[in-house]
């Protein structure tokens, strides 16, 4: 077989597979099924942290957790999820939400997506008491 077929032959393969992994739905991000999902992602990076209130993003992508040893977020990036707690960290604002820049090298920053409403919300539960 000619080097010219063998490409176009790989081509094609990897590019079917992506079209059909595309129409079946597999390309897209991950989404929190909703609350206990939320907390069951912080409890698997995060055990011996209970999570006692859960607020959930617009697009169920990212949730602020709320517990007795203090806040955290957890995020979905692409089919898994991320977990921080909120220690040391920065919040700036977004057109589209709010960015979280963690003092981490592991986990710079996440960009959570939120309707003006839900930038309120968020911030009034990140606020230092």
């Amino acid at each position: 077989m000619s080097l010219e077929i063998l490409g176009i032959l790989v081509v094609a393969g990897i590019g079917g597979i992506a079209v059909l992994l595309h129409l079946l739905g597999l390309s897209n991000g991950r989404r929190f099924d909703g609350k206990d999902d939320a907390r069951a992602a912080w409890l698997r990076e995060f055990p011996d942290r209970d999570a006692t209130d859960i607020l959930l993003s617009d697009d169920a992508r990212a949730a602020l957790i709320r517990g007795p040893d203090g806040l955290g977020v957890t995020w979905c990036f692409g089919a898994d999820t991320v977990a921080r707690p909120l220690v040391d960290y920065d919040i700036v604002s977004k057109t589209d939400g709010i960015q979280i820049v963690f003092h981490d090298i592991a986990a710079p920053r996440a960009t959570i997506r939120l309707s003006p409403t839900a930038v309120t919300r968020w911030q009034e539960w990140m606020r230092p008491e």
